[in-house]
């Protein structure tokens, strides 16, 4: 536990608490009065309501959309399906702004849906919701159907055999065994819509906004630090209950369970319900997270001549002499790749450590420390960049042009999903298996090498796919802190959508089209990547 807490405090707890301490301290003295006048404001309160109930809202949509997509990539085999599995994944990386845009163009004025049938959805939630489940369907598809291909199939077998039928089997015994890694990506997708940002931002308009948009509002564009300051320690304090709740849930219900090599539970479909219910979440795929990305593809072709790649050839040439862009923005793509592979293994190394110790069990202390892991997930990610800027100033730790501060950010946000990747199969592996182990004179680090990391490796490829991922899209801290000269991919983005015209919007869609195939393209070659496959689990 000592170098993720270490890792936390430093680059997470610090930072945030020294940009609430500005807002809130100022001449010396504190303001604890702006606490309560800000709080008590009913514009406060509308907002806070907005966020969580959409949050929930979306978080049961896509668990809805998303379960029967995990149990299809988990238990069948067919033509396509790495593919497939990198294609769903890319929304979940792709920057927050960039999804909304993509929805923007489907469902606003202008889009594919008010051109041919003169429908638009853009000022509703319902926009909202279906561009959160877009960004999130990966997250259950990924880490309930992780642990999902790795159950053996026997057991609800058996239960079929003793006379339940189909429904009561997987109610009983499936759904228990599953109960923590579908808790887990409800977390996140709960934590990741409470904080979204670039999605209301784009589809809300005025009407709506959640926390996250609200402290940008107040720290960027009207320089409100007190306000702002508040406004986190409201988000912070509504995160930490859910986490509490999450925490003190799921550790209830998680207990010993029989994994198997996941190549022994995929089959090809075989019944008709079996190829129906395949073929539906296909449907669900092609519609919901195939269609938007087309349509980006689609928007970055359609030049002011007709279809080409004017704006694929207009990136050589982007960088320009007034402060917009150092260099062409097609190096982001170099730069991007670099910053997300520093960060994997940052993510790797703490949140590998961290599953570790969380699956000994060591009452209330280990609780806490699992909620404090989550924490960076319902953290405004402007804060965090803010306070990167203010705290890690100084000697010795004066990093601010340091490149290193790019993915120490992102790391932050990988961590999480380590945790919560590997977390579930770790608690479900068999500890007498480790004290077989360690009876028979193997060292701890033996244990781990020999018992637990065989079991996990699927996992860890799974976990360092999904840091990967997240940091090759992560924009709201990066955005601060990234230097002029070395942007990543995000923010180059965010920086031809700042600007007016049709060529700059063409370059944004031309440049989110890559980092989509660059995301299709790292999620693909994880997906080839085998793990030590010899032996019986």
């Amino acid at each position: 536990m000592a170098v993720p807490l270490a890792f936390f405090a430093v680059f997470f707890a610090y930072p945030v608490a020294a940009i609430v301490t500005r807002g809130l301290r100022f001449g010396g003295q504190w303001r604890f009065g702006r606490i309560g006048e800000v709080v008590a404001d009913p514009a406060t309160l509308d907002v806070l309501w907005f966020t969580c109930w959409q949050a929930v809202a979306s978080t049961a949509l896509t668990l809805a959309v998303a379960l029967p997509g995990a149990y299809v990539f988990a238990r069948f085999d067919f033509p396509g399906k790495g593919l497939l599995r990198a294609v769903v994944t890319v929304p979940f990386v792709l920057p927050t702004v960039v999804a909304g845009s993509a929805f923007l163009a489907l469902l606003g004025r202008g889009g594919v849906l008010d051109e041919l049938w003169g429908m638009r959805f853009d000022t509703s939630v319902w926009a909202i919701l279906l561009a959160h489940v877009f960004f999130n369907y990966a997250v259950v598809v990924r880490t309930v159907g992780g642990l999902w291909a790795q159950l053996d199939p026997r057991q609800e077998e058996a239960a079929r055999v003793l006379g339940a039928s189909r429904l009561s089997a997987w109610r009983r015994v499936t759904l228990p065994a599953l109960a923590p890694a579908v808790a887990a990506a409800a977390l996140m997708v709960f934590l990741f819509t409470f904080t979204s940002f670039g999605v209301i931002q784009i589809l809300g308009g005025p009407r709506y906004a959640t926390l996250e948009v609200a402290i940008y509002r107040e720290t960027a564009q009207l320089l409100d630090l007190p306000t702002a300051a508040v406004l986190t320690l409201v988000q912070f304090a509504a995160v930490s209950a859910v986490l509490a709740l999450h925490a003190w849930t799921v550790r209830r219900r998680e207990s010993a369970l029989r994994l198997v090599d996941p190549g022994r539970t995929a089959r090809r479909p075989k019944s008709p319900a079996q190829w129906a219910l395949l073929w539906g979440v296909l449907a669900v795929v092609a519609l919901l997270i195939v269609t938007p990305l087309a349509v980006l593809v689609e928007r970055s072709l359609n030049g002011p001549d007709g279809y080409g790649f004017t704006y694929y050839e207009a990136l050589r040439s982007a960088a320009d002499s007034g402060g917009t862009f150092f260099v062409a923005p097609l190096e982001a793509v170099g730069n991007s790749l670099w910053y997300a592979a520093v960060a994997t293994v940052f993510a790797l190394v703490v949140g590998g450590l961290a599953a570790a110790a969380l699956t000994r069990r060591a009452g209330r202390l280990v609780r806490g420390f699992d909620a404090l892991l989550m924490l960076p997930l319902g953290t405004s990610a402007v804060t965090v960049g803010f306070g990167f800027l203010i705290a890690l100033d100084e000697p010795p730790l004066d990093l601010r042009a340091s490149w290193v501060l790019v993915p120490l950010a992102q790391a932050l946000v990988g961590v999480p999903f380590v945790v919560r990747t590997m977390l579930p199969v770790l608690r479900a592996v068999d500890h007498r298996l480790r004290e077989a182990a360690a009876v028979l004179g193997a060292s701890p680090w033996r244990v781990w090498r020999e018992v637990d990391l065989p079991l996990v490796g699927r996992a860890v490829a799974v976990a360092a796919g999904f840091a990967f991922a997240v940091s090759l899209g992560e924009f709201g801290a990066t955005v601060f802190i990234a230097r002029p000269d070395h942007p990543t991919l995000p923010v180059a983005i965010a920086r031809f959508l700042g600007r007016a015209g049709q060529l700059t919007y063409g370059q944004a869609m031309a440049l989110s089209t890559i980092l989509m195939l660059v995301c299709a393209g790292s999620l693909l070659a994880l997906e080839r990547i085998r793990t030590d496959r010899s032996g019986e689990f």
